[in-house]
């Protein structure tokens, strides 16, 4: 591992927490594409699968931020432990409802109420900023967890798919849950990097989003979102048209490797400048980068276009993050960052239903259309939002960085609180989830 991702992990509990949140991020990529799998092979209805799949989404959009409200005000483990609980409690009665055939409302019913699913990626995140925040580790950080991230992202769906097929149907969704329960149970038990919750009345009036600035980043997230929901769809349908619909998850992976890439380049680099240009110039690189899709007429061609497309991802998603630290208040970080990956999965389910009927309208190759207009449309809004984003963050006066808990019931006790502050003074990600 290049020296910059060493050093960040010198600090104490960071390799634990790390690990922990990979296992706590795969529900991510498996557990939608699981159900869908599930409930096409038990019933043969790809429309039911399909409902309930964003069912799922809109779900987790709704009810993340509210969690990850409560998260800052109260702390990570008197939270994400019974929200974890009611979550795996619900995804048990999908599975039990869809192999018993049980009606299709108590379907709907148990995946409205997975959505209290945890952000376990803007809870790694938090760490990292209240280890680093203010330094520029914190970049490195972030870079690192991004990279997580797409590695969850290649091969969850793959393995979620393949259990589902060839195991019993339930298997993905049910790997996708105990990825979840260790993930989340590892990750609260570690007491000595948790961030120090913030009461009620040091947060301000309205939750993070009252900020300028996030509204600004959520906004640009849907159309983002709408990309990436657009790529996953039109790409599959194309294959098929291809005769070779078993390569869309390879083709796919390449999207994912593209931005995993330069997510590793990108956290080795000492970045300087202001930070919103190079969250605009990300941006519009995601939009320039939808033009080569518009010619595509095999497979090899959209496999190269689509891994030059994921090289705008990572560095747009770590600069995101970046900013919500500067614009979002201390006491609300947890939440602003779950704010942006709701925004991404409204974002998704928008492109996904777009880019299905252009599909049955007029062919795969011209759902490409819809990710253009995607692109512009991310574009448009960063650039209408460039100016707020310019503006000095917002921090309530006086609030301090937050800062790890510590503690005797942490592995390696108070010492941790010494060693990082002597860190901080030396050289001194939230991470994409």
């Amino acid at each position: 591992m290049p020296s910059p991702y060493r050093a960040i992990f010198a600090a104490p509990g960071t390799k634990s927490f790390s690990a922990a949140g990979l296992l706590g991020r795969m529900p991510l990529s498996m557990f939608g594409i699981g159900v869908v799998t599930m409930v096409s092979q038990i019933t043969g209805r790809y429309g039911l699968a399909g409902a309930l799949s964003a069912t799922l989404a809109i779900s987790a959009a709704v009810l993340g931020p509210q969690i990850s409200r409560l998260v800052d005000r109260h702390g990570q483990r008197r939270v994400l432990r019974p929200a974890t609980l009611l979550t795996l409690a619900a995804a048990a009665g999908l599975l039990i409802s869809a192999q018993q055939r049980w009606p299709d409302w108590t379907l709907f019913l148990f995946s409205a109420c997975a959505g209290c699913v945890p952000n376990v990626g803007s809870m790694v995140r938090a760490r990292w900023a209240a280890i680093y925040g203010g330094s520029p580790q914190l970049h490195t950080a972030y870079a690192f967890e991004s990279v997580v991230d797409e590695v969850c992202f290649i091969f969850g769906p793959i393995l979620s798919i393949g259990l589902c097929t060839q195991w019993f149907p339930e298997a993905g969704p049910l790997l996708a849950s105990c990825f979840l329960a260790a993930g989340v149970f590892w990750l609260t038990a570690q007491r000595g990097t948790e961030p120090e919750p913030h009461p009620q009345g040091e947060q301000a009036r309205g939750g993070a989003l009252r900020s300028r600035g996030l509204q600004v980043l959520v906004a640009t997230f849907v159309a983002t979102g709408m990309i990436f929901g657009t790529c996953d769809v039109v790409t599959v349908a194309f294959a098929e048209e291809q005769g070779h619909k078993s390569m869309a998850s390879l083709v796919l992976a390449t999207y994912a490797l593209g931005s995993c890439a330069a997510g590793v380049i990108f956290g080795l680099l000492p970045l300087k400048g202001e930070m919103a240009r190079r969250w605009l110039v990300g941006v519009c690189a995601m939009a320039v980068s939808m033009i080569p899709l518009q010619l595509v007429g095999s497979l090899p061609f959209l496999a190269v276009a689509l891994f030059v497309s994921g090289l705008s991802i990572a560095p747009t998603m770590v600069t995101t993050m970046a900013l919500v630290e500067q614009h979002v208040p201390r006491a609300q970080l947890t939440e602003g960052m779950t704010w942006t990956s709701t925004g991404l999965a409204v974002g998704v389910a928008l492109g996904s239903s777009a880019a299905g009927w252009v599909v049955d309208a007029r062919g795969a190759a011209a759902g490409y259309a819809v990710s253009g207009v995607a692109g512009a449309l991310a574009a448009a809004v960063a650039l209408l939002g460039y100016r707020r984003l310019r503006t000095q963050a917002e921090q309530r006066p006086g609030a301090p960085v937050p800062q790890a808990r510590g503690g005797s019931d942490a592995h390696d006790g108070d010492d941790r609180n010494d060693g990082r502050h002597g860190e901080r003074d030396g050289h001194s990600k939230d991470v994409v989830a």
